[in-house]
C-alpha cells in the first residue's frame, strides 16, 4: 500500500481532510488521540507554551541530537505547533480567533483547569456553537476522584488492571503497555469521530470527556465477568485466558511458544499433534470448565510433551496442523527482522529537521480510498505560530467575511 492516494484531479485524499482541531494536549492520552486525527487527515495544530511547550519534549524518553525527546517525536507527527500565552490577553484572543475557524478542541488539563483559563466548554462554545469538545482525565470530570493527579500507573492500579498482572502471589505489575493512556486516547477519538458524524453539516456540536481510569475499566471485560459470575475477584493467570484452556505460553527445549487451543475443536487438533490422545480422554481435560478447574495440571501435562522440541519446530507443527500458535518475540526481533511487520508496513519514518530520518511506528489503518499518511514531522515548539494566525487572520478579513 502506498503513503498516498490521489483523486482524479491529482489531490492528495483524507478521510478528515478539512476538520481542524486545537490540540490543548500533552504527554500521552491526548496527543496519541491528534496523532491519529492527524493521520487521518486533520489539520492538528497544538497549541503549546511558547516557552516550554509540552512537557514530553524535555522530560520523557530519550534524547538523541535535538532538545525534543523520542517519546514526543512519538506521537506528534503531522501536527503544527502554535506558541500561544493562554494566561496572556493576546494569547486568549489569538487562541479563539482559531476556535472560531476550527471543529474541534481537545484539553487533558486536570478537572478545572480549563474553566480557570477561561478555555472551557461553554466559553468555546460561546464563540462557535458547532465546536466538537473533548476532555481526557486521569479520573473523569466528577466524582470522588476527579481531583487525583492522571497517570497511566495509578489507574491501572486503581481500575483492578494490576491485580490481575503477572503471576499469582508475586508482586504488584502493571502491564509494560500503558493501556489507561492509550485507552483513553482511542476512546476519546471514537467519540470525536461519533460526534463529527452526528453533528453533520449544519448541526451543533457537543462536549465528550473520558478518563484513564474509565478507559482501564471498560477494557476489563473478562474480569469484571468473572467477577460477577463467581462473586470473587480474578487472580493474576501469568499468559493464561479466564474463559478458555488452554490459551497461553508454555515452555518448549528452547524457550516458550504461545497455544491457543480455545474450542474443543482446537482442543482436539492440538492433542492430536502433541500425539497425546489420552488427554482428550482424561476426566481433567474433558472439556473447557474442566480444563479451566484443572489449567496449572493442563500446562504441566502439555509442557512435558513440548520438551522434546524447539519453540520453532513446534509452531511450525501446529500451524501444519491447524492449531493456532506463536513465538514470543522481542521487540528487536518485531521491528528489525520480521518480515510481515515489513509486509504490513507497520514501521515508518519521517526526515526531522533536526534528528534526520526517525523511525516510528506506522498507523495500524489500512483504508483503501483515503489512506493514512506520514505527510510532516513532528512540530519545532511554536513553528507554524506565524503560519497559523496568518491563515486565521486571512480567513476572518478576507472576501466576504465581516
Amino acid at each position: 500500500m502506498s503513503d498516498t492516494h490521489h483523486s482524479a484531479d491529482g489531490s492528495t485524499r483524507a478521510a478528515l481532510r478539512g476538520i481542524r482541531v486545537l490540540d490543548l494536549t500533552q504527554v500521552m492520552s491526548g496527543p496519541f488521540c491528534t496523532m491519529v486525527l492527524a493521520d487521518l487527515g486533520a489539520d492538528v495544530i497544538k497549541i503549546e507554551n511558547p516557552e516550554k511547550g509540552d512537557q514530553t519534549r524535555a522530560s520523557w524518553g530519550y534524547s538523541v541530537i535535538g532538545d525534543d525527546s523520542r517519546a514526543f517525536l512519538s506521537l506528534n507527527r503531522n501536527k503544527r505547533s502554535v506558541g500561544l500565552d493562554l494566561k496572556d490577553a493576546a494569547g486568549l484572543d489569538a487562541f479563539f480567533a482559531l476556535v472560531r475557524t476550527a471543529d474541534v478542541v481537545i484539553e487533558n488539563f486536570r478537572p478545572g483547569v480549563a474553566a480557570r483559563l477561561g478555555i472551557d466548554y461553554a466559553s468555546v462554545r460561546a464563540v462557535n456553537p458547532r465546536i466538537i469538545y473533548a476532555s481526557i482525565s486521569g479520573f473523569g470530570q466528577t466524582g470522588p476522584y476527579s481531583q487525583f493527579p492522571g497517570y497511566d500507573l495509578i489507574a491501572q492500579a486503581m481500575t483492578g488492571v494490576m491485580s490481575v498482572m503477572g503471576e499469582e502471589g508475586g508482586a504488584p505489575m502493571k502491564s509494560a503497555i500503558p493501556i489507561a493512556d492509550l485507552g483513553a486516547g482511542m476512546f476519546c477519538t471514537i467519540g470525536i469521530l461519533g460526534a463529527v458524524i452526528a453533528r453533520g453539516d449544519e448541526g451543533e456540536g457537543q462536549y465528550l470527556e473520558t478518563s484513564l481510569f474509565e478507559s482501564a475499566l471498560a477494557m476489563s471485560v473478562w474480569e469484571s465477568t468473572e467477577y460477577w459470575s463467581t462473586g470473587e475477584p480474578p487472580k493474576p493467570l501469568g499468559s493464561a485466558n479466564r474463559m478458555s484452556a488452554p490459551y497461553q505460553a508454555l515452555r518448549t527445549s528452547d524457550g516458550y511458544l504461545t497455544i491457543g487451543a480455545n474450542n474443543e475443536k482446537l482442543w482436539r487438533l492440538l492433542c492430536g499433534a502433541l500425539a497425546a490422545d489420552d488427554l482428550v480422554a482424561d476426566p481433567r481435560f474433558e472439556d473447557n470448565n474442566r480444563r479451566l478447574d484443572n489449567r496449572e495440571e493442563l500446562a504441566v501435562e502439555l509442557e512435558r510433551r513440548l520438551a522434546g522440541r524447539t519453540t520453532d519446530d513446534w509452531v511450525d507443527m501446529l500451524l501444519a496442523a491447524g492449531v493456532p500458535a506463536g513465538p514470543i518475540r522481542d521487540y528487536r526481533q518485531v521491528l528489525a527482522e520480521d518480515p510481515h511487520v515489513s509486509a504490513r508496513e507497520m514501521v515508518t519514518s519521517f526526515d526531522h529537521p533536526i534528528e534526520g530520518l526517525t523511525k516510528v511506528l506506522a498507523s495500524p489503518l489500512k483504508l483503501s480510498g483515503t489512506p493514512v499518511q506520514v505527510r510532516t514531522p513532528p512540530p519545532l515548539l511554536g513553528q507554524h505560530t506565524d503560519e497559523v494566525l496568518d491563515e486565521v487572520r486571512a480567513l476572518m478579513h478576507g472576501p466576504g467575511v465581516a
